[in-house]
């Protein structure tokens, strides 16, 4: 049962205030860090211009019909229903200084601000698995129309009170769907679609014949550094409060991804001789993405175990699944989100420990399981096919790929007429 007060505790309000610039500083420049370290120097512009083009589309979409489309209810009882909570908070109307309907200790409108960051960073994940063969505009519009036919309408069955998962704010009518940061959410919609798109979009030019290294390890550990450190925001805010769900959300999360990184280090060193820097800092990603479904749902034991697993298996899906059925996922987005994010929600309905979190911990023997299990092939199933749709709505108009010239001359001069590096 949620803590409930006449008016938001100032506390628990800043902190989630400050949890959602964490999760802000995850895109930028955490991701643009991270991402822009492992394309070749003649890209690292056009991952930035993503990065940051997506942060501000996807809050402006939040503000204008997002917000609503997720958490309203308008929508209830209609068609419209299963997709979307309703128009009733167009433009963020009626949000502000009192109290949430979703946590009363906190503002609506800090609630509101918190989820846009969840909306922005979400459709930036999948760019990895396309970077430096997909145009600007072409990723713009894509990522336009997956947000509002993808992540919406996932976001609304898990979280939104009115969806058909009925989340965590409708945890007294004993919903059979849990993910307490986003596992569901984010990294599966993102994972799995980014799998999709790659394969629509085709591999990069030269693909199996030439390396393609990284330009430069040292930006990829700044904004693997930058990441874990906002993903504090992204798994501890989520408890909606400075409390002692936060608390443990902000142990399993430091747990989980120092177990996976350092399980990745050690099973590369025996599949390839040496634990690569680039291992140590996808292994934290997985683990960090791993554990977000079942942040403060778990004890510190399991999310030890579940960084394990997905330090082994992420790895195992980068660098055997991928060479072996030969799909160009650029930077990993499916190995380390998709293959993480799965992993995690099915822990999640596993390892759920009622001493942790009551809330949730009310969920076990209530069909958890079968139900996680039918939320993740929903997910699964409207990621790819909406993405596969979306992908060839965007091929018809403004088209997916730049032209071989363009794109051997890299995006940065293509997409933008700048240039990373000035070696001039």
């Amino acid at each position: 049962m949620l803590l409930i007060s006449a008016a938001p505790n100032a506390g628990d309000n800043a902190w989630v205030l400050v949890s959602a610039a964490l999760v802000l500083m995850m895109c930028i420049p955490g991701l643009f860090l991270f991402y822009g370290g492992l394309v070749r120097a003649k890209n690292v512009l056009s991952v930035a211009a993503q990065c940051v083009a997506l942060t501000a589309l996807g809050l402006l979409m939040w503000w204008a019909f997002g917000y609503s489309l997720v958490f309203g209810k308008s929508f209830a009882g209609t068609a419209l229903g299963h997709a979307f909570g309703g128009s009733e908070h167009f433009g963020l109307r009626g949000l502000g200084a009192e109290s949430s309907a979703y946590d009363a200790r906190i503002s609506s409108g800090t609630f509101a601000l918190f989820q846009a960051m969840f909306a922005a960073i979400t459709p930036a994940l999948i760019v990895g698995a396309v970077a430096e063969r997909m145009k600007f505009s072409a990723v713009m519009l894509f990522s336009a129309l997956w947000t509002l036919l993808v992540y919406y309408p996932v976001a609304h069955a898990v979280w939104g009170a009115s969806g058909d998962f009925a989340g965590l704010a409708n945890a007294e009518a004993g919903f059979k769907a849990a993910d307490f940061a986003g596992g569901i959410v984010v990294h599966m919609t993102s994972g799995w679609s980014a799998l999709v798109l790659c394969m629509l979009v085709g591999p990069r030019l030269g693909f199996g014949r030439h390396a393609m290294p990284p330009h430069s390890m040292v930006l990829c550990v700044l904004g693997t550094g930058l990441l874990w450190a906002g993903w504090y925001g992204f798994n501890a805010g989520s408890a909606l409060a400075a409390d002692g769900v936060a608390v443990q959300a902000f142990m399993t999360t430091t747990l989980g991804a120092s177990a996976a990184t350092l399980v990745w280090a050690a099973v590369e060193r025996v599949h390839r001789g040496k634990p690569s820097v680039l291992g140590l800092c996808s292994g934290a990603i997985a683990g960090l993405a791993t554990v977000t479904n079942a942040a403060g749902f778990v004890s510190a034991g399991s999310a030890v175990l579940i960084g394990c697993v997905a330090g082994a298996l992420s790895y195992a899906a980068c660098s055997v699944l991928k060479p072996k059925l030969g799909y160009d996922d650029a930077l990993d987005t499916f190995g380390v989100h998709g293959v993480g994010g799965t992993i995690g929600a099915l822990a999640t309905a596993l390892l759920m420990d009622a001493s942790v979190n009551p809330a949730g911990g009310a969920l076990v023997g209530k069909g958890l399981l079968s139900g996680q299990l039918a939320a993740m092939a929903a997910c699964v199933i409207l990621s790819c096919s909406l993405t596969w749709l979306i992908a060839k709505l965007v091929a018809k108009t403004v088209g997916l790929r730049p032209t071989e010239e363009e794109e051997s001359q890299g995006l940065d001069i293509a997409d933008h007429g700048e240039e990373g590096y000035n070696n001039h």
